[in-house]
């Protein structure tokens, strides 16, 4: 049973089912969890609906913020980061101590772009990344990035792997972290030139907890596990990658009839390299993946894991940043 009090802010606006499966899971995740309390960010008419359903003697475990604005799926991130929507209310709650962490099942852009520019980024982080943990057979593994650097560079996939390293061994429990990149092969050589250059970087890099570089691999990697316990990509190729995997899982418990484990590849994300607590969940979440995050967020803030992953990586990343950018051309030796 979780311990200890955590105040999550809740973006009522975020989903292509909100307000409704964002209330559905906001009740659960309050029914699961007794030390949980909610700070509700939306339409006033959706928070009442949650702090009604409550039993009169725990409606005081949920706030309010009233915001009737949000991101629309197609609105550009960037230009309506200033703007008063749910997604920066919640992280302004937390930037302001209000909140321990925030959960968003909104426009992946626009959960990062908000929690990037209020709530900053741990130090050298040139772009933060999404995380999200897949079961395998052989275990937990995590993939990054799903959604964020749609055109990565070099330097990013880099401090990726050494952020994700940091996340699995303090979150997950693994020692010494296995980080493979994805290619079209796992041959050293396989790939385009980003890829090529990242390999030999990640070579040269010793990363966080004991982490150890093991080389190029493949997509069908990914869904059994094996070979690695992160796996780095940019987020175009994992965004594809996650979406097929989901699709796939619907798909075969369709034509079996059998129930499967719902969800299992639709898991609430965690953002890599801000300074706070921000889980994004898949924008189709029901009102169980909703819950999943929103526990999700109160277990980073409780095991304080952002501050230890920050602790691990942090002059890694730092030093990565200031000698000047890793280039593809340096890496593959050529000439200008």
């Amino acid at each position: 049973m979780p311990s200890g009090v955590a105040r999550i802010a809740v973006d009522l606006l975020g989903g292509d089912g909100a307000p409704a499966v964002v209330v559905d899971g906001a009740l659960r995740a309050c029914s699961a969890d007794p030390d949980l309390k909610l700070l509700l960010v939306g339409p006033r008419d959706a928070a009442d609906e949650v702090i009604g359903a409550l039993p009169v003697n725990d409606r005081e475990r949920a706030g309010v913020i009233v915001v009737d604005d949000a991101i629309a799926m197609a609105d550009s991130p960037l230009r309506n980061i200033r703007r008063s929507t749910s997604v920066r209310a919640a992280a302004e709650a937390v930037y302001a101590g209000r909140a321990d962490a925030m959960v968003s099942a909104g426009s992946s852009g626009a959960a990062v772009a908000a929690s990037a520019h209020v709530l900053g980024r741990l130090r050298g982080v040139r772009r933060p990344g999404l995380a999200a943990q897949l079961p395998t057979a052989h275990g937990p593994m995590l993939l990054l990035d799903v959604g964020v650097t749609l055109d990565a560079t070099m330097l990013e996939l880099v401090q990726h792997a050494v952020l994700g390293t940091a996340y699995a061994s303090v979150a997950l429990g693994i020692a010494r972290p296995r980080v493979g990149l994805l290619s079209i092969g796992s041959e050293p050589g396989k790939g385009d030139r980003l890829r090529r250059a990242v390999s030999i970087a990640l070579s040269d890099i010793p990363l966080p907890a004991g982490g150890r570089y093991v080389g190029l691999v493949e997509g069908f990697d990914v869904p059994r596990g094996g070979p690695a316990d992160i796996v780095v990509t940019d987020g175009f190729t994992g965004n594809v990658l996650l979406k097929g995997l989901e699709g796939a899982m619907s798909t075969a418990r369709s034509s079996t009839g059998a129930p499967g484990p719902a969800g299992q590849f639709e898991a609430a994300a965690v953002l890599l390299g801000v300074a706070g607590d921000v889980v994004v969940c898949h924008g189709s979440a029901g009102g169980a993946e909703i819950a999943d995050g929103i526990a999700l967020a109160a277990r980073l803030h409780r095991d304080r894991i952002t501050p230890a992953v920050a602790g691990l990586a942090d002059d890694l990343l730092a030093e990565l940043s200031s000698a000047g950018g890793l280039t593809v051309r340096d890496a593959l030796g050529e000439r200008s």
